[in-house]
């Protein structure tokens, strides 16, 4: 009796792989399981093409237990609507569908699962239809009633099922050519293991790891208090879809005729990317990007108004690569209709060191033509006239061939680059005119930009968060040099430029705004602590030489210090007065041959506030996630990796989720160190 339920328990556990002749070996002797009888408890799976295949996903508990209510109402099914995932999804119950409520999505087949099977490859359970599982918990109702087993079923797939008592139910598959000759299906081949409802199996938190699913995670180990108190609510998370338009053109094809095929994954980044580059860069396509994305933006938020008519909290965007790019663009052109004089002023202030405001003396000196700039004096010329000269004119007061060609160039280029941003301006103040009759309502944001009409959002956001994006990049070509300290979004209050060190689509944004000081972008904290043991390691042993060859350590303790001190930006100013507080040296230290008062400099140094401007509100905008291990051995493996790795980013979404709870007076349960 032992040895029989050892090896029992050792089956269960296991997939087990009885052979057709020993079956009984495997029956439970006086197990009195009459009367023992429970219905199976359902649970609401749908099924989602992951990689070419079927791949059945639990609902969370929350929305299955809606979906069974619905089903167990005792109304007609058919017509009725379950939402499902926040809200995102619409379960039509009669149909058994699942559709995408803000986006577009292929429907996906929704099943109310009782019975399972065991995958062949991916060991995943794998639900029986609604039919046969009925079949399957009716011949199980039996079996346990009148305490009779071995009870074999065939399913529609002609697949044989065989209950040999509770704990062990298996599943075998045709052999192949078994039916040729009209034979029934036989017991032979690997058995599936078969499951009787949900329990072990994991349905609370989907298998995906995105951006969403990271987010509740993270509220549960972050903003705990504050959800228990019911302070919050959690984040949603609704994509924009802007690409799939553009690249139904089959421009897409062409490029592929041309690619080489050597380095496929590195080409095909590059086709994706440098194509929707110069997409932007296009008249007819820029206008359809930007009218792509303002309108879903306003649709996608209409809608969801729509569903959730009691919604009283904010609204933060965030944009990757190219698309960051397209929200700058669009945040930049919108008009503040509650301070239309305000943000006239600020829309005006982003545009620097681009009017002509040098003079004559100081172009020539450019030009290397100084020793002519007597003559142009003498003959009272000045830059409005140089600029209207022609060849003749210039041979005339005695220019020599050579300078004439370089004031000509020079001058016809400038006139020419003018007219652009001129006919640029020109354009976006006629789509404003429907407002305000001004004409210097809008301001191109810099020169080479197209000249196109940015639709208005209805709604103004909270913040922006840009991920490994390219806008400086792009700011610095179209000639723009800096951003006015002063100037700050129309309608959106915070930015916040969040990139992987290693990322090559990204670029910096502070140094725009102070193009004079060099300091490093902020250090975003780990999720689970204040920087990563690598990265500690690495700073702390670079302190600490530098500290030696600048002769500052005289003392084991100050060595320690040296190496343990963090740099300000991985550090919040209330920690940093902490510890500034907590270092008196001892008096007998203090005699020391140490120069401490050069020390103490050094670390104040560090701590100064840095003034970044207006456009995150007065704080900082550059935010840099700290590189995992792995990636340090080698930067240009995990170069195209990198640029993809905030949707994944535990540290990045807590960044998002930090800086969105504190816009309504809500902070973390433990301050980021």
């Amino acid at each position: 009796m032992s040895s029989v339920q050892t090896q029992q328990e050792q089956l269960s556990q296991s997939d087990p792989s009885p052979s057709p002749n020993s079956c009984s070996s495997f029956e439970l002797i006086d197990m009195d399981a009459g009367s023992l009888y429970e219905p199976v408890t359902p649970h609401w799976f749908y099924c989602k093409i992951i990689d070419s295949k079927e791949t059945w996903i639990p609902f969370n508990s929350e929305d299955s237990q809606q979906l069974e209510e619905a089903y167990s109402s005792g109304k007609d099914c058919n017509g009725r609507v379950v939402p499902t995932d926040g809200g995102r999804y619409d379960v039509h119950l009669g149909e058994r569908m699942r559709y995408a409520v803000y986006w577009d999505e292929l429907a996906s087949e929704v099943r109310r699962c009782t019975w399972f099977y065991k995958g062949d490859k991916d060991n995943k359970y794998v639900p029986y239809s609604e039919s046969f599982s009925q079949v399957l918990e009716e011949t199980y109702m039996l079996a346990v009633t009148l305490d009779e087993w071995k009870k074999k079923l065939e399913s529609p797939n002609r697949e044989i099922i065989i209950l040999h008592n509770p704990k062990l139910m298996v599943h075998y598959q045709p052999v192949a050519g078994s039916d040729e000759w009209g034979s029934t299906p036989t017991e032979q081949g690997r058995p599936r293991t078969v499951k009787r409802g949900v329990e072990n199996i994991s349905v609370d938190i989907h298998c995906v790891n995105d951006f969403r699913s990271v987010s509740l995670n993270l509220l549960q180990t972050h903003f705990k208090k504050a959800q228990e108190n019911q302070q919050i609510g959690r984040v949603e998370f609704l994509p924009v879809n802007w690409h799939s338009p553009l690249h139904s053109t089959g421009v897409d094809v062409d490029l592929q005729r041309i690619t080489l095929p050597s380095i496929n994954r590195l080409r095909h980044f590059t086709n994706d990317t440098i194509l929707d580059v110069f997409f932007y860069n296009s008249p007819t396509y820029c206008q359809t990007i930007v009218d792509t994305v303002a309108s879903e933006m306003n649709r996608i938020y209409t809608l969801f108004l729509q569903r959730n008519p009691d919604f009283k909290g904010g609204v933060s965007i965030a944009g990757h690569s190219l698309g960051s790019l397209i929200l700058f663009d669009i945040l930049t052109n919108q008009k503040d209709s509650l301070g239309d004089i305000d943000s006239e002023k600020d829309s005006l202030n982003i545009v620097m060191d681009q009017g002509d405001t040098s003079s004559l003396e100081e172009d020539l000196k450019k030009l290397h033509l100084s020793e002519f700039f007597d003559i142009f004096k003498k003959e009272k010329v000045d830059k409005e006239a140089l600029a209207l000269c022609t060849d003749r004119d210039l041979q005339e007061m005695g220019i020599p061939l050579g300078p004439r060609k370089k004031i000509i160039n020079y001058f016809s280029t400038r006139k020419n680059s003018m007219s652009v941003s001129g006919a640029n301006i020109a354009k976006e103040s006629e789509f404003c005119s429907r407002s305000n009759t001004r004409h210097d309502d809008y301001l191109d944001v810099g020169i080479g930009q197209v000249s196109v009409k940015y639709p208005r959002l209805i709604y103004k956001p909270e913040i922006f968060f840009a991920f490994g994006s390219p806008i400086g990049m792009f700011l610095t070509v179209r000639g723009l040099k800096r951003i006015d300290p002063n100037y700050r979004f129309p309608t959106c209050k915070g930015f916040f430029n969040i990139y992987h060190p290693f990322d090559p689509v990204a670029y910096r944004i502070e140094p725009m705004v102070v193009p004079g000081v060099e300091f490093e972008p902020m250090l975003i904290p780990h999720h689970k602590g204040r920087k990563r043991m690598h990265l500690e390691l690495r700073e702390g042993l670079t302190r600490m030489s530098m500290d030696l060859k600048n002769n500052l350590l005289g003392s084991l303790r100050m060595a320690w210090k040296s190496f343990t001190r963090a740099p300000y930006p991985a550090l919040q100013a209330s920690e940093m007065a902490e510890e500034t507080e907590a270092e008196p040296e001892s008096t007998s230290e203090k005699s020391s041959d140490v120069n401490t008062e050069e020390t103490s400099v050094t670390v104040k140094e560090e701590v100064l506030p840095i003034n970044v401007g207006m456009l995150n509100g007065g704080q900082r905008i550059d935010y840099v996630l700290q590189e995992k291990p792995i990636e340090s051995f080698n930067e240009y493996l995990f170069a195209l990796q990198s640029h993809l790795c905030y949707w994944e980013s535990e540290d990045t979404v807590l960044l998002v989720l930090k800086e969105i709870y504190q816009t309504q007076g809500i902070f973390l349960d433990q301050p980021l160190q």
